[in-house]
């Protein structure tokens, strides 16, 4: 086979996978369906829930192992598409469809490279991992399958970059804010205004900015994304509350930024909802970067999360299709871009010393 082939095998993939409604936490049948080409394929796979994996059979543990990822659930579609979202579409070198960019392409085309290597010299272990809840970060997501895969050196996962190398990506924490006072009668003067006691926390928080800014991710945000108070215009707010988004870059941990926001908060009560999506980087030296650097390619950082924030092991995003596309209507990733995609994985790992 040549990579013209690889390539139609994967639109082919692609677009029943389109054909098949995978949102987040409804990702079985897209997962049965992945498992029948797998078995097509001659390909032993594991399963956990929705999330699927194969090694490659001459797996040798004193060897250092790659990982190929990427996700197969996709968001729920925004109502301005023009096209059905679940009718895979080709115009040409375009294919519409949801998750067609975010990120099917990629993980067609990482599958089809894990075929293509499995006939070629290699000196590192090659395992291939599609994972599930990616959008949400859920618990039966990547997290669930981590335990179950061996010990792993390095991903390359294939959100869309534009086939650039995300080295770097912001991390996410969210944070419930409280605020309390007293009921009363807004004619009289009587009651603690909610609202007015976090005022102050409020604006802190609007022009506080962090002292270490990432070259790559530029400097770790915080907003409030969410406010509510009150019940009706003449009783004082007894309770608020508010969301903070934050989007830490690799200078700082999401524990540290909680305890800090609530020594400086003083008035509200703070609630983490998770300390888990840190975020994630991977060194500009490393020989897998150093060798997209070497074909041309120019690194950058991320601002959107992906399963990345999960991996206790160097990883970066490389992929087909643009970050531009996601979550949008009449998503689209063209042919091209996947058989590009394959190529230039292949020339990464051919002859790769780790």
């Amino acid at each position: 086979m040549i990579i013209k082939d690889y390539t139609n095998d994967a639109v082919e993939l692609l677009k029943e996978l389109i054909a098949i409604p995978s949102i987040s936490r409804e990702e079985t049948k897209a997962a049965n369906k992945l498992s029948e080409y797998l078995e097509r394929w001659g390909l032993p796979y594991g399963r956990e829930e929705n999330n699927l994996w194969v090694g490659c059979p001459d797996w040798d543990e004193n060897r250092k192992t790659i990982m190929l990822n990427a996700h197969i659930d996709t968001v729920r579609p925004v109502t301005s598409w023009t096209r059905d979202p679940f009718t895979p579409t080709q115009e040409a070198d375009v294919l519409y469809g949801l998750g067609s960019n975010d990120c099917g392409g990629g993980l067609v085309a990482l599958l089809q490279v894990y075929r293509i290597m499995l006939n070629r010299p290699r000196s590192y272990n090659l395992l291939w991992v599609a994972s599930a809840e990616e959008e949400v970060s859920g618990q039966n997501g990547f997290s669930r399958v981590l335990p179950l895969l061996p010990e792993i050196d390095v991903a390359i996962v294939g959100e869309p970059t534009g086939m650039q190398p995300a080295i770097a990506e912001k991390g996410l924490m969210v944070i419930d804010g409280y605020a309390h006072g007293i009921s009363g009668h807004a004619a009289r003067n009587e009651g603690i205004n909610a609202i007015y006691e976090a005022l102050d926390d409020l604006l802190w928080l609007r022009d506080y900015r962090f002292r270490k800014n990432s070259p790559l991710l530029g400097e770790t945000k915080m907003t409030v994304t969410v406010i509510e108070g009150g019940t009706q215009h003449n009783v004082v707010p007894d309770t608020l509350h508010f969301v903070i988004d934050v989007r830490p870059n690799e200078y700082y941990q999401n524990e540290y930024l909680f305890e800090f926001l609530r020594n400086k908060m003083k008035k509200c009560e703070l609630k983490a909802r998770s300390f888990r999506l840190h975020s994630s980087s991977i060194s500009a030296d490393h020989p897998l970067v150093k060798r997209c650097i070497d074909y041309g390619m120019k690194p950058f950082g991320s601002p959107t999360l992906s399963d990345q924030a999960l991996m206790p092991f160097p990883s970066f995003k490389l992929g087909p299709g643009s970050s531009s596309r996601s979550h949008s209507a009449d998503e689209f990733i063209k042919i091209s871009e996947i058989e590009q995609a394959i190529e230039t994985y292949v020339s990464l790992l051919q002859g790769l010393v780790l």
